[in-house]
C-alpha cells in the first residue's frame, strides 16, 4: 500500500489518516464491520469524531469507491442515500486492513457502533422539548415496543443543559428507566 501522504489533514489528529488509499480502506473496513448500510453523513460523523480522516476526503473517498465498485448505493425510505460495501469492497478491506493501524481501526468502529446505537435509541424513544419564559421542560418517554413505560418531564435552565440531558438520556435510557424503578421499589 502506498503510504504517500496526499490527504488534506486538517482536523486529523494524531495518529488520523493523511493517505487516501488508507481512508477508502478504512471506509470499507467499517462498512464490513458493522455489516449494515450507513449514510454519507455518518461515516463523516463516525471519521470526524475521532480525528481519522478530513471531511473532503472521507466524500471524495466514498464517490470513488462507488465509481470502482467497492461500495454500492443504495436509497432509502427518506431519500437520504445509503452506502453498503460491495464483495470487491469486503474483499479489499479484508486484504489490506493489516496495513490500517489496530487503533484507527478500533476507533473507527466503536464510534460506529456507539452512533447506531443512539440512533436506534433516537428512534425507540422520545425526546420533546418545551420553551418556557425562564428555561425548558424536557420530557423523556421511554417505549417497550408499542407500550409506553416511562414518562417523565423536568425542567432546565438553558439550551446547554437541554443538549447535555438529551445526550446522557440517550446514552443510556434504561439506565434512567432502572434506576427511577430502584428509587421507587427499594424500602
Amino acid at each position: 500500500m502506498d503510504l504517500e501522504y496526499d490527504a488534506f489533514d486538517e482536523g486529523i489528529e494524531p495518529g488520523g489518516l493523511r493517505s487516501r488509499n488508507e481512508i477508502k480502506v478504512l471506509i470499507c473496513y467499517l462498512l464490513k464491520s458493522i455489516d449494515q448500510p450507513i449514510s454519507k453523513q455518518l461515516i463523516n460523523e463516525i471519521l470526524q469524531e475521532n480525528g481519522l480522516a478530513n471531511y473532503f476526503e472521507i466524500n471524495q473517498a466514498v464517490i470513488d469507491l462507488v465509481k470502482a465498485g467497492s461500495l454500492e448505493e443504495r436509497d432509502v425510505s427518506d431519500g437520504e442515500p445509503v452506502y453498503a460495501v460491495t464483495e470487491q469492497g469486503r474483499s479489499a478491506a479484508q486484504t489490506l486492513e493489516v496495513n490500517l493501524p489496530r487503533a484507527v481501526r478500533e476507533k473507527a468502529v466503536n464510534a460506529a457502533i456507539k452512533l447506531l446505537t443512539r440512533a436506534k435509541r433516537e428512534q425507540e424513544n422520545r425526546i420533546d422539548i418545551e420553551k418556557l419564559e425562564n428555561g425548558y421542560h424536557v420530557t423523556f418517554t421511554i417505549y417497550d415496543s408499542t407500550d409506553e413505560l416511562l414518562k417523565l418531564t423536568i425542567f432546565v435552565a438553558d439550551s446547554m443543559q437541554v443538549e447535555t440531558v438529551r445526550k446522557n438520556f440517550l446514552d443510556d435510557p434504561v439506565k434512567l428507566y432502572s434506576n427511577i424503578i430502584a428509587s421507587l421499589t427499594v424500602e
